[in-house]
């Protein structure tokens, strides 16, 4: 019978998760490094369910004003009502998230085989961290997330898709898209993090199906600890990086990625 993680290791994958899941640095990734490096047992569907739902309480409390008038405009839309700068952000999200599900659920073998590696992750480190300091340096930073255009919400949702490979960071490549079609920093992460709810939702909801179908055994106990931890976590993050962003830009995040990937070619190559 395989080795189960212990509960501080649970709780550290759980802080990593929050942090992570959020900030440009790649959650997917770290969540897969960590366990290698330091010689851990994998965590199983469970916990990688419960953290994806503490993230996403997170991001759900942080927007709890604003997404009732998304769902409201929304759903008034559909009724022939017209678009309000509400219904029009609820539908961007909405378009945003349906090529990474398609693509995500074509490609799930390819992308939890071979592409979880550490050659890969180096790499996807390093490059992404270096386009996303390129879009920092030269965005306009002339629209909000309620005031982009349709082509533009398109571009992100492609962007979007790039994430699916480890390393790469889905927050870390929709806020760069987002500064490339002109979004200030703060709308792009805000715009990013509201992306991050159908496709958490959907993760969380596909490693769920995946636990009831193999029947593997449920340890409640401690899944419930994860999330509250990955939770609280995330929400930290996400305040940490609007403020940091409105004062030092994705520089850091960028250093970050750079000395990451120099130290996984070190030690993997």
């Amino acid at each position: 019978m395989p080795a189960e993680p212990t509960l501080l290791q649970i709780i550290v994958l759980a802080v990593v998760q929050g942090i992570t899941e959020f900030l440009p640095i790649s959650s997917s990734a770290h969540l897969i490094l960590v366990p290698e490096l330091l010689g851990w047992p994998d965590q199983g569907l469970a916990i990688d369910g419960a953290m994806h739902v503490g993230s996403l309480t997170a991001v759900l409390w942080y927007f709890r004003r604003g997404l009732w008038p998304m769902t409201r405009d929304f759903g008034r839309s559909l009724g022939g009502h017209g678009l309000t700068p509400d219904g029009r952000l609820a539908w961007a999200v909405l378009l945003g998230t349906i090529p990474t599900a398609l693509v995500g659920l074509l490609l799930h073998d390819v992308i939890e085989g071979p592409l979880r590696s550490a050659e890969v992750i180096a790499a996807t480190t390093i490059v992404y961290g270096l386009l996303l300091l390129l879009a920092d340096r030269t965005a306009r930073q002339t629209c909000n997330e309620y005031t982009f255009r349709w082509r533009d919400a398109a571009i992100i949702a492609l962007a979007q898709v790039l994430a699916l490979v480890p390393g790469t960071s889905r927050s870390g490549i929709t806020m760069t898209a987002g500064l490339m079609v002109g979004l200030t920093r703060t709308a792009a992460a805000r715009f990013s993090f509201l992306l991050s709810i159908p496709i958490t939702a959907l993760a969380g909801g596909y490693e769920m199906l995946t636990l009831a179908q193999t029947g593997a055994p449920e340890r409640l106990d401690t899944a419930l600890i994860a999330a509250v931890v990955a939770a609280i976590s995330s929400y930290l993050s996400i305040v940490f990086l609007i403020r940091l962003l409105q004062n030092r830009g994705m520089t850091p995040f960028v250093v970050y990625r750079l000395l990451l990937g120099a130290y996984l070619i070190a030690v993997f190559f």
